[in-house]
């Protein structure tokens, strides 16, 4: 699959591009210091990534006086952080103190604490933490209040739902749990179960041991489950869970075969079982998108379920067009969900179609001010159309010179001249927390004034008073859009709400699957589609080209526009995840649906979240460019079944 929003990392900024990112104040490329200065820093950094002390220390040597002293200071620290004397650390936490590197350190430092399982300094240092956003301290700051005598089994419950964000500290707090006797065996198997639903068998395994489980029982349900399910249930309730664990990895590749395996064996499982056996069978179906999913939700009932399994039997139900099923799976959501905007928007869909309409309204009102998918389309239902916001009062010279002078903004832009789009954005970040929405909008209007259009664009998505669309959804390079586009007959606002989501106009994006440019091309995409509209003398390296991305990704835009019968929805998951992907989701269906239900029900959440984005920003774009009111609905569309038919266009992955 296309990765087309994970570019942060690993891009490069041309060195002459420095001068269109600094302001005129500071814009005298690196400060007045050699390349050879910003060489030795990245050669810094990324001896500190390779935990390399002993090269970092020679590294920093020559950095004296380079002009962002705290990051020469962390990469010297960074790989020495296990064993560095503790005075070091605090003296470099006191330094730096309420910087964004100083927070970046005590949450590594914290890392290591919690590893040497020392709670005093963890405990002292943890709620200095600012970001408080790494899984992996929320379970050891838990797991060092247990070893205190604490109960915090109710919060680590809550807590542990998305194994992919373990790492070592939240398996550890479960052992630590099961040994105090917080968690039972049933906490116990619903983590295993959980890490089987995510696919992560070493976890699974981890949390066997465990339990009173035979040392082979668990690794034979994750490795060879229809042997497993062939010998039969079993006796005991460890064979029973390895039974509905290995249910489940059959079910990845053929839900049929582990439902008749399921109901060959029902005599021999209790009710609940039987429950949570189709309950893993119904999550396989609903991600394959089978026309059978919705069929084995009803027969879960009852069993206790994970986000994602709930998410998914109200998205199965949804494409059965089954109301009654949408609003009682929300309705047995845990409320953190049952507060989403989606399933806010969907129950007031339901609420609707069982004749409740003044609930309806109720829900859709709750949500219409939202400007994303979900807000516009609650709009619609309210009878009303999706416009741009009037703007607030522009920023003043006054305002935005604060913002220039902003010590953490240079820094932001020092990285991006180096190419480090993830410590720039930290530093960006970091310095909006404590902002108003005014400073929002100035900084936004500085980052404009700089074109740095990411920035302008992410700062100005913050307010919620005060707006301007404009600073939200810009439109540069419109002198190359506009021919291509219409040359093409295609629509200029999808073309840029897709921009925006690819790349937020950066215009050397990259990702870390090769996508390049503005459009996030592919490169055998960009070999395909340049030959195909005979681009004579094309080579790779023009794909970070402006003129030429635009007119590469606008062709590959109208050709799988084309194939996918001209729906905007299928033909922006096609440009994601490729059109083989879109033509199958689409075959499933078993009867016409709404285009918000097809983007609901797509089984990538990256390409689920990219086709509601992409259009909901057409919509406003759409709204900009010819100052009317827009329909996100119409835009959408339906999606009416189709049979799987292979062609020649390329799959971009």
């Amino acid at each position: 699959m296309k990765v087309a929003i994970k570019w942060i990392v690993g891009m490069t900024f041309a060195a002459s591009s420095a001068a269109l990112l600094l302001p005129d104040a500071y814009a005298q490329k690196r400060s007045g210091f050699s390349a050879t200065d910003d060489d030795v820093f990245l050669s810094l950094r990324d001896a500190a990534r390779r935990d390399d002390a002993a090269k970092a220390i020679e590294l920093a040597s020559h950095l004296p006086d380079y002009p962002i002293p705290s990051y020469v200071d962390y990469y010297r620290l960074k790989p020495r952080l296990k064993d560095a004397p503790v005075a070091e650390i605090r003296d470099f936490l006191l330094r730096y103190d309420g910087s964004a590197i100083a927070d970046r350190l005590r949450n590594d430092w914290l890392l290591e604490l919690g590893k040497a399982r020392d709670w005093a300094t963890f405990d002292e240092q943890y709620p200095q933490f600012v970001l408080n956003d790494d899984m992996q301290l929320k379970c050891y700051a838990l797991m060092s209040r247990a070893v205190k005598g604490q109960d915090v089994a109710s919060e680590a419950r809550a807590l542990l739902a998305s194994p992919r964000d373990y790492g070592d500290a939240c398996p550890a707090l479960i052992a630590t749990l099961a040994q105090n006797g917080q968690f039972n065996a049933d906490d116990l198997w619903s983590q295993i179960r959980l890490a089987a639903e995510f696919n992560n068998a070493g976890l699974a395994r981890r949390i066997a041991v465990l339990t009173d489980a035979p040392e082979n029982l668990l690794p034979q349900a994750i490795d060879k489950p229809a042997l497993l399910l062939g010998r039969g249930v079993g006796t005991g309730r460890a064979a029973h869970e390895a039974f509905i664990v290995a249910l489940g990895r059959v079910a990845r590749t053929d839900p049929e075969q582990a439902a008749g395996a399921l109901a060959r064996a029902a005599q021999q499982l209790t009710p609940p079982e039987q429950a949570l056996g189709w309950a893993q069978i119904a999550l396989q179906a609903s991600l394959k998108l089978a026309p059978d999913a919705a069929g084995y939700w009803r027969k879960a009932d009852g069993a206790p379920l994970s986000a994602e399994g709930c998410q998914w039997k109200v998205r199965a139900a949804l494409r059965a067009g089954d109301w009654t099923q949408v609003k009682a799976g929300i309705d047995a959501m845990p409320v953190s969900l049952q507060n989403d905007s989606a399933w806010i928007y969907w129950m007031g869909r339901a609420l609707k179609a069982q004749g409740k309409p003044e609930e309806a309204q109720e829900k859709f009102q709750s949500i219409a001010s939202q400007a994303n998918f979900y807000g516009q389309l609650a709009l619609e239902e309210l009878g009303r159309k999706i416009t741009i916001p009037a703007r607030a009062l522009p920023p003043t010279p006054e305002e935005i010179a604060p913002m220039a002078a902003n010590r953490g903004f240079r820094r932001a832009f020092k990285f991006f001249d180096l190419g480090l789009r993830f410590e720039g954005y930290r530093e960006w970040n970091w310095q909006l927390r404590k902002m108003s929405e005014r400073q929002h909008l100035a900084a936004a209007e500085f980052a404009r004034q700089s074109n740095v259009l990411d920035r302008m664009i992410n700062t100005s998505d913050r307010t919620r008073i005060e707006v301007d669309f404009t600073q939200r959804f810009p439109a540069p390079f419109n002198d190359i859009m506009h021919p291509a586009v219409q040359s093409l007959g295609l629509d200029k606002a999808w073309v840029y709400g897709l921009i925006r989501q690819e790349s937020r106009f950066v215009m050397t994006a990259r990702s870390n699957v090769g996508a390049s440019g503005l459009m996030q091309i592919m490169p055998a995409t960009a070999r395909y589609v340049a030959r195909k509209i005979g681009m004579s003398n094309f080579s790779q390296n023009q794909v970070n080209d402006v003129n030429t991305n635009i007119v590469l990704g606008t062709n590959y835009l109208s050709m799988i526009l084309n194939d996918l019968d001209g729906s905007q929805a299928l033909a922006t998951a096609a440009y994601n995840a490729g059109p083989v992907r879109s033509r199958i989701w689409r075959s499933t269906l078993t009867r016409v649906v709404e285009g918000a239900i097809f983007a609901e029900s797509i089984p990538f959440s990256e390409t689920r979240g990219y086709v509601k984005n992409v259009l909901s920003n057409a919509t406003y774009y759409a709204a900009l460019f010819e100052n009317r009111p827009q329909s996100l609905k119409a835009r959408l569309g339906t999606i009416a079944p189709k049979g799987f038919v292979p062609t020649d266009l390329p799959d971009p992955l």
